[in-house]
């Protein structure tokens, strides 16, 4: 069982400037991902929250499954920036994602990115995305897989 290092306010810094940073240059995630906070960062590992609205729900009510998809995207580069406070988070080379239930407008989500290694070439990420219930992580949205390739 892994004990989960503190909240890193460095990092933190960190990953909020990078975030700041691209997010003038990415259409899509100004879109979707506007509103979205970052509440966690330690060494590779991320958390954000975000409230769902009617830009993030399909025809059915539902978080769309692209929103998802686009968040495990987004953890997964932020999760490689707060590994070693690089700028720098490659591009994608696959992602995977299991949708298990779902959330709708009106409901707050937290997503969760960790680095698992990041190398002088590819780097592998995971990621989950939970509705949030009375502040706390409940049930799983989805959960994914995320592959970059990066350049030292």
């Amino acid at each position: 069982m892994s004990v989960e290092a503190a909240n890193d306010p460095e990092i933190l810094a960190h990953v909020e400037k990078f975030w700041e940073g691209r997010k003038p240059h990415s259409p899509i995630y100004q879109f979707l991902l506007d509103d979205i906070k970052l509440t966690y960062a330690s060494k590779g590992v991320v958390r954000a929250r975000l409230l769902l609205t009617k830009n993030h729900v399909n025809a059915h009510g539902g978080i769309h499954g692209s929103v998802s998809a686009t968040l495990i995207d987004w953890v997964g580069g932020v999760a490689i920036a707060a590994y070693d406070n690089r700028t720098k988070t490659g591009v994608s080379t696959d992602i995977h994602i299991s949708y298990q239930t779902s959330a709708k407008d009106g409901d707050w989500i937290e997503v969760e990115g960790r680095a698992g290694k990041v190398g002088g070439t590819l780097a592998f990420t995971t990621a989950t995305i939970w509705k949030v219930i009375d502040d706390k992580p409940g049930p799983i949205i989805a959960s994914g897989s995320h592959t970059k390739f990066v350049r030292v």
